[in-house]
This record gives C-alpha cells, structure tokens and sequence, in this order.
C-alpha cells in the first residue's frame, strides 16, 4: 500500500522556515514533516506532521525518515550563514556542504526506491558571486549567474559548490534516463539576494544589517550599521522570497533552461534603508560603525542581480518594491510585534 507523499524542510526552524510552513501546511493533500537543531516554534509546530529534532548530518535519523515517510519535495534550508562560517569555516563546510551531499543523497536514493523524481530546492545565495574591487562593482550593471563566480567567503564557496552538486545529481549521477524530466532529482536552485522578515529576527547573515536596523528603531535600541552608508546589495521581502520558492517548485520542468536561477526585487543604499526607517521612526538612533570584514565581504557581492531568467522561464515578480516592503510589510508588522 503506497505512502502519502509529504513535502520534507530541514533547517526548518529558520527565517523562511517559518513562512514556507504556514504556505505548504495550507494544502492536506500533502503534509508537511520538518527538520532542525532545534524544537519549532509553537505557532508553527501544530502545523506539520512530524517534526524531527536532529542533524542533517545524522545518517540513522535520515533512515529513520526514508522509512517512516515518503519524500516528494525536499526544502533544503539548512545551513550555517555567512558570518558564523567565516567565525567556523569548518562546521560550515561539513553543515554546507556535506550536509548538502548527505540530503541530495537522500533524494536519490527515495526517487530510486519510487521510481520518480523526487524535487530538490535550493536556497543559494549571493554570497556565491565575488567581485575583485569596489571599482569593478560600480562599473557592472545587473549581474547575471555565470559571472564572477569567485566567493571570498567560506559560505560562498559552500553554496557555489552546493549548485554544482545539485547539478551533478540531477543530470549525471545515476538517472532514470536521458530524459532530464525523468531525473531522480530534481534539483532547483535560487540564488537569493539580501532578504528580510517582519515575523524573525535576524539571525547572522551578512546582509542583516537591514533588518537589524528596522528592529533595532522598533524597540526604541540605538543601532550602529556595519556598513558604509553607500552600499548596495539586493534585498527582498521574505514573502517575496517564499512565493519564488513556490512558483519555482510549481514550474514545469521543461520550461526551465538553468539549474540555479538568480532573484531579486530592490537594490536600496545602507543610507537608503536608513532613511525609510527614520521615516518611521524619527527617534531612531541609527549610526555607522563599519566593520572592515563584513563590508568587504558585501563589497564584493554585485549592487543587482539580472533576474531576467527567473522572470522568463517561471514568472518571478516579486510583489514588494523598495518603498512598499517597509511601509506596507516590515515597518507595520514589526512595530505590532514590539508594541505587543
């Protein structure tokens, strides 16, 4: 007798963690099982049908898993951020990397034992580009994904080699057949820019100084950024990032002509952000304190990412611009939650 298929997290507990459960739990038909470090949040706990409290490096828990349930769609989140890694480039590289290998293995062996694919998304980053002078940066225009694929970061470098494992797995290692929509895994991966959640807080990404602003000025906390106010990266509201996880997951697969796609929404200065928290809240102590590691290392990741080919193959077109995240999503529901 056959198995309900349900959709597996890991890394669950996390910022999109959250969000991606409260979308996927809305449909019955396939059940949610989470997986994570640590115990999920209790609004969202009742959501999913089994939660697992381990690693993704514990091979007896992912058999556990393979036995117990039946896998279709893998979310893998899992991951150790970009400026904890710098702080501990080898638990990075076995949670980033091996990690990776140990789920994409899993997908190979749960699409061989069905007989079908078994889809694989992939939370990339910007972190896998790196430009060689600040110069060069504000000479490029929108920077696509095959350009300047040389991290300075050990996060970087695991999420780059992560697309290329994901690769591997889905057009060469051990297929069903030549037909790449017949592949054990399907593996689909976004490089996402900075992002940015009213319902977490951040949580150690070198792009965090934009939320950490906003909930800094929400609880009435002097902040000092560790960034020039003249730097730009890509951001995008966590809603967006979350609807591009699912449109990407919905895409036919023939439609698909990359592996890795890039995604983007607004490209605001440091001082821009700053200014729009300001606009809120006018009290804010907001100030700048660079640190030289962290700026180098934002430095180096493009001021825009072309999304193009994410807006073609499957129809990417996030909802927030710049002005809208902060005035309609983040800065109103982030005020409720320090107000509460």
């Amino acid at each position: 007798m056959s198995r309900q298929p349900v959709v597996l997290i890991t890394g669950a507990s996390g910022e999109i963690g959250h969000t991606l459960i409260d979308r996927l739990s809305a449909n019955p038909d396939r059940p949610v099982v989470t997986l994570d470090l640590a115990p999920l949040a209790p609004a969202v706990s009742g959501k999913v049908r089994q939660h697992y409290v381990g690693s993704i490096l514990d091979q007896q828990l992912l058999d556990r898993i393979l036995a117990e349930f039946e896998i279709d769609h893998i979310y893998h989140l899992a991951a150790v951020l970009s400026t904890r890694g710098e702080f501990a480039p080898m638990t990075a590289h076995k949670v980033n990397v091996e990690g990776t290998l140990m789920m994409l293995e899993f997908a190979q062996r749960e699409g061989e034992s069905h007989g079908r694919s078994v889809m694989f998304i992939y939370p990339s980053s910007i972190a896998a580009y790196g430009i060689s002078s600040l110069d060069l940066k504000n000479s490029l225009g929108p920077v696509g994904e095959d350009s300047f694929n040389t991290p300075t970061t050990m996060y970087g470098c695991n999420k780059l080699y992560g697309e290329h494992l994901g690769s591997y797995y889905s057009k060469n290692y051990r297929q069903l057949s030549a037909d790449p929509v017949r592949t054990r895994v399907d593996f689909r991966g976004l490089r996402f820019p900075g992002l940015i959640s009213a319902l977490t807080t951040p949580s150690g990404g070198t792009s965090d100084y934009a939320p950490e602003m906003i909930h800094a000025a929400a609880q009435g906390k002097p902040y000092a950024c560790f960034v020039r106010p003249d730097t730009r990266i890509p951001f995008m509201a966590m809603p967006d990032a979350v609807d591009a996880i699912l449109k990407l997951a919905e895409a036919p697969r023939e439609r698909l002509t990359r592996g890795t796609y890039n995604i983007s929404a607004f490209s605001p200065t440091a001082d821009e952000i700053r200014q729009e928290v300001l606009r809120a809240f006018p009290k804010a102590e907001i100030t700048t304190q660079v640190d030289a590691k962290r700026q180098g290392i934002v430095d180096s990741w493009p001021a825009e990412a072309d999304d193009s080919a994410a807006r073609h193959d499957w129809g990417h077109a996030p909802k927030f611009g710049f002005e809208a995240a902060f005035r309609e999503y983040l800065i109103p529901t982030i005020r409720r939650r320090y107000s509460a």
